[in-house]
């Protein structure tokens, strides 16, 4: 409960001068950003999550041979998430965390420069502490909540602490990635990009804990990858690296690709819309929806997928971007899971619309055009 919510002459806008108070809406902005960061974080740890039980479960029972786990990774094969930098984004993401997917707080650990002001969460059991270097070394999924100025000094600890399939998220938008992997001579990054529409809608709820804001439908609804609404949109090729990154994480554990085909139609197409009961609509994933034609002509049937780089999946056009903007059905599908993980109600409504390009309709993505990945050699996509 805050306090101030019905305190007028204490909130933010009492003391703003009234010719003044139009840029407001600049802190609803910031507010939605905040929010739908952290609801789409929660979406990826929900998934990862997930992920990693299936490999498990394929390590002992479907596949033993065909999974690869490090003795580090430990038995449950569950996964272990850190934070570097621990302000205002750093604690309401930890919170949303703790609360939402939910991480179990010993496989949730803080590197901040200030560990003793996070008394709340180690009463709760996360270690916090002040080594970028250990952390980096320990997690399997890494955000990055610092400032811009702070990221050249922590990328040049961690870079030689981090593992091939731990997932660099970065928040610090004012870094676009191609400098980010500069900085961490890496290339397991995925960075969220969102723009804004012309038309504001502040549904963000500001004076609300972030936690208990992702428990609002009207909100959650929101933070549809697809949705528009509240102003703040993601730019789809978000949701493409994550595709990508899921991919690297079963290549990591040398899992052939015709078995990392049905996990991700496990994980990705668990829900399914009324009409895929009816009809043979219900969408498949095909080695095609992901590499070049041409290359997997010579692709042998008991390989994994090659490693892929994630800083050109966000940045580049691939076979996936194709399939996923001219597929109608595979966006509901993904958005009907995304409402089943984050518990939003589902409600009947139109399907998202398409365009030409990743990014929804009026708002232009901030990357180069191109075709699609032609080849994979030395472990990275390139173009043709």
């Amino acid at each position: 409960m805050n306090i101030i919510d019905d305190l007028e002459s204490l909130k933010f806008e009492c003391g703003i001068p009234e010719e003044e108070r139009y840029w407001l809406y600049l802190h609803g902005r910031y507010r939605g950003l905040m929010i739908k960061g952290c609801a789409h974080a929660v979406f990826f740890c929900k998934v990862f999550s997930t992920l990693r039980e299936l490999l498990h479960q394929s390590r002992r029972t479907i596949q033993p041979r065909a999974v690869s786990f490090d003795a580090a990774d430990g038995e449950d094969g569950t996964l272990k998430v850190g934070i570097i930098g621990c302000g205002h984004l750093g604690r309401q993401l930890a919170k949303v965390l703790l609360k939402i997917v939910p991480i179990p707080a010993e496989n949730l650990q803080i590197s901040t420069r200030r560990p003793e002001s996070l008394v709340e969460f180690q009463k709760l059991g996360v270690r916090c502490y002040y080594d970028n270097r250990s952390l980096a070394s320990w997690a399997k999924v890494l955000f990055l909540c610092c400032l811009p100025a702070q990221l050249p000094n922590i990328c040049l600890e961690i870079q030689s602490k981090l593992e091939k399939p731990c997932i660099v998220y970065s928040f610090v938008a004012a870094i676009p990635v191609p400098r980010l992997k500069l900085l961490l001579n890496y290339t397991n990054i995925l960075r969220p990009q969102y723009q804004f529409s012309e038309d504001f809608d502040n549904i963000w709820r500001v004076n609300k804990d972030i936690a208990t804001v992702l428990q609002d439908p009207v909100v959650l609804q929101g933070t549809c990858p697809y949705s528009s609404v509240g102003g703040v949109i993601l730019n789809i090729k978000w949701l493409e690296g994550l595709f990508y990154a899921a991919i690297n994480v079963c290549t990591s554990k040398k899992v052939i690709y015709s078995h990392v085909l049905q996990l991700l139609n496990q994980v990705f197409l668990s829900v399914h819309l009324e009409s895929c009961e009816k009809e043979e609509s219900c969408p498949k994933f095909q080695i095609t929806d992901f590499m070049n034609k041409n290359y997997v002509r010579n692709f042998f049937n008991k390989r994994p997928f090659p490693w892929f780089d994630l800083t050109v999946v966000q940045l580049k056009e691939t076979p996936f971007s194709q399939h996923l903007s001219t597929t109608p059905i595979l966006q509901e599908h993904l958005t009907l899971l995304y409402r089943k993980l984050l518990g939003i109600p589902v409600v009947k409504e139109e399907p998202p619309q398409t365009s030409t390009g990743s990014s929804p309709k009026g708002i232009r993505a901030d990357r180069e055009p191109s075709t699609v990945f032609e080849k994979c050699t030395n472990n990275e996509c390139r173009r043709k």
